[in-house]
């Protein structure tokens, strides 16, 4: 009977730890956008075929594909921007791999002109378990709001 409860701690410790890397890495890509850091938003990405699906940004197929879309528009030196994502909810569909949602919010400042835009939706991932620690394999977002307007601490 002790080592079948051993088991199941040992279990339930890796459910855990498997919860808490997921949380790391969605953490880790939504700061590498917030930094521009491309290689490091590549590697948050599984290598092969995965689905980003950005709504009116783009269908990608392949990490290199969405980057080369990310660094176009994102890696502006007037372009600033701050995504969060907040309430996840990841289940664990095996040892290997996982379904998430998180609620985000992004805001967008161009420095620039001092137009911004401020979007609210969720992420919908998939996660999967590779050599490399969990990677994401699919993601989608869904946006319920956009504000657009203009910083009035930017002079005209």
């Amino acid at each position: 009977m002790q080592q079948a409860s051993m088991a199941v701690l040992e279990q339930r410790l890796q459910q855990l730890e498997a919860l808490e890397q997921i949380q790391q890495l969605k953490h880790r890509y939504l700061n590498a956008c917030d930094r521009k850091d491309v290689e490091e938003i590549r590697e948050c990405f599984a290598p092969g075929p995965i689905l980003i699906d950005y709504g009116v940004l783009g269908v990608f197929h392949d990490r290199d594909s969405f980057m080369a879309l990310y660094t176009r528009l994102a890696c502006q030196p007037n372009v600033i921007d701050l995504h969060h994502g907040a309430n996840p909810e990841i289940v664990l569909e095996s040892a290997t791999e996982a379904r998430g949602r998180w609620a985000l919010y992004y805001f967008n400042l161009d420095a620039q002109t001092g137009l911004t835009r401020q979007l609210g939706g969720q992420y919908e991932d998939r996660y999967r378990l590779t050599e490399m620690g969990w990677r994401i394999i699919e993601t989608r977002s869904r946006l319920h709001s956009i504000v657009e307007g203009r910083n009035l601490a930017t002079p005209d």
